[in-house]
């Protein structure tokens, strides 16, 4: 592995203007690489696209997209070649033997993504090589499913294989070209080979509208991106671990590290936009008709800003935030975990996949096993409310514009808060650094956690002996009759989709 050295500031142009902008070289190159997606869709439109000549796409993407890898990372781009072209040979020698070749390529990827981990990660964040080949992994690991599902006959297949089976493998020239695609192979998003393949055949490009949606999503990752440098200069990462944070009154602290969150999710969120915004633009984004008829161009979104911003809880900010590669993992590894017959074990694994799919520091692990409790948690807390709370005092509440303005409070102070606990462990990665934040919000994140759960199992435990008292026996019967309606309604959507994929 590559060992590295500090690049001192007045070493090439980039560190010259790195030093002046008061930003990280690798953070200017990193965004002047996602911003040359448009240029790059530029000139592909004018120039390559009307080229009856599929080779020469494939090359211009290949070539392209292998110079922006190269722009970022110089020799360090041979790490993202072995595993284009170990995969492509594992295809070629092994993709009939379908446990092997799985296995082979799954741990291949990942054992090299975390050997990188393991030499070149630091205490921060680090922009190397490892960043645009963890993104690799995926594509890698995604395209050998679907090169496998290929072998498999139709009535095999569910829905999402249907739309990403591969009958013919690629050739080498076009796996690099969708390796590498510029505006995809460094912060994502994840797409299948099929897609591609589709933009490529020219399928989406009589559709129009995309240079318009293209300038939208352009305009918010700008706006996200300034929000983020504001909001992060006046709370930047190092003020929540000095004496004078821990210092603060309690609720002035929850709230800083509120702010605080949403401005590092703002980070990503504008890099998200602006590949996204040059993914549009370039026409690799269609994905049909809205309801008017016109085209939708969301194909590639990595965030539904609207759910993220107007959303209440944690589960909102899982739906809204990376959704790529959330359906990636449901697609490669949740459902693929369908024969354990376990939901929760299925589930388990998808976490513990991203985890370690993002690295060693334990503020990752904490960030997604803290994700499942309070996610576990919002589902009882609702399920509570639904069955108890408002089948006694609804209507009481409900008439009330009082409570109506209070619940409205309390629940966009929770979403505030429990994201800034949330996303600590997340940004500060190491343990002696997020237990100190930890630490001087005084644990509420646990301890709120530990008094639902108490009371909570609790109050089931308590209900279970009453019930066979009068007074228990309504609000036990509530209980058990969503309980029952909730289960009926899943098994009865299971078997459509049982009877569909039939079908």
């Amino acid at each position: 592995m590559t060992e590295y050295t500090e690049v001192l500031p007045h070493r090439g142009l980039m560190d010259g203007i790195s030093l002046r902008v008061g930003v990280p070289v690798e953070a200017l190159r990193l965004l002047l690489t996602i911003l040359a997606g448009y240029p790059v869709a530029i000139f592909y439109l004018k120039f390559v696209a009307s080229i009856n000549n599929k080779k020469v796409h494939h090359l211009f993407f290949a070539a392209s997209g292998a110079g922006l890898c190269y722009f970022n990372y110089g020799s360090d781009t041979y790490h993202s070649l072995v595993g284009i072209m170990t995969t492509y040979f594992l295809v070629l020698i092994f993709r009939r033997k379908t446990q092997l070749f799985l296995t082979l390529n799954f741990v291949f990827h990942m054992g090299y993504l975390l050997l990188g981990y393991f030499f070149t990660s630091s205490n921060d964040y680090d922009i190397l090589w490892t960043m645009p080949q963890c993104i690799l992994v995926l594509r890698m690991i995604g395209f050998g499913f679907d090169v496998t599902d290929g072998l498999k006959a139709e009535s095999d297949l569910s829905k999402d294989q249907k739309e990403t089976a591969l009958k013919n493998p690629p050739s080498l020239l076009e796996l690099l070209a969708f390796a590498y695609f510029p505006s995809g192979f460094l912060v994502g998003p994840q797409f299948p080979y099929r897609r591609y393949q589709a933009f490529i055949n020219g399928q989406y490009r009589e559709h129009e509208g995309s240079v318009e949606a293209s300038a939208r999503r352009f305009g918010a990752g700008a706006f996200y991106l300034v929000v983020c440098q504001v909001g992060l200069s006046y709370f930047p990462d190092s003020y929540f671990l000095t004496p004078e944070f821990a210092k603060q009154a309690f609720l002035k602290k929850i709230y800083y590290l509120g702010f605080w969150a949403k401005f590092s999710l703002y980070k990503y969120i504008s890099c998200w936009l602006l590949t996204e915004g040059a993914l549009i633009g370039i026409g690799l984004t269609y994905k049909g008709e809205k309801k008017n008829g016109e085209p939708d161009w969301s194909g590639c979104s990595n965030v539904k800003l609207m759910l993220l911003e107007t959303g209440n809880t944690m589960e909102h900010y899982v739906q809204s935030f990376n959704v790529n590669t959330n359906q990636w993992v449901g697609q490669y590894i949740y459902k693929r975990l369908k024969f354990l017959n376990n939901r929760t074990i299925s589930y388990g694994a998808a976490l513990g996949f991203l985890a370690v799919w993002h690295g060693y520091h334990s503020g990752y692990y904490m960030t997604f096993l803290m994700e499942y409790m309070v996610v576990s948690t919002e589902k009882q807390i609702t399920r509570f409310y639904t069955t108890v709370v408002l089948p006694k005092w609804g209507d009481v509440l409900n008439s009330s514009d009082i409570y109506r303005l209070l619940y409205f409070i309390a629940l966009k102070s929770y979403n505030i808060c429990f994201m800034g606990w949330c996303l600590t462990a997340f940004v500060y990665l190491k343990y002696e650094r997020w237990i100190v934040v930890f630490g001087a919000v005084n644990y509420y994140g646990f301890i709120f956690l530990i008094l639902w759960a108490a009371f909570y199992h609790t109050y089931r435990t308590f209900f279970r002996v009453s019930s066979r008292n009068p007074g228990g026996e309504d609000v036990k019967q509530v209980e058990n009759t969503t309980e029952d309606k909730k289960s009926q309604e899943q098994i009865n959507g299971e078997k459509n989709a049982d009877d569909k994929k039939s079908e």
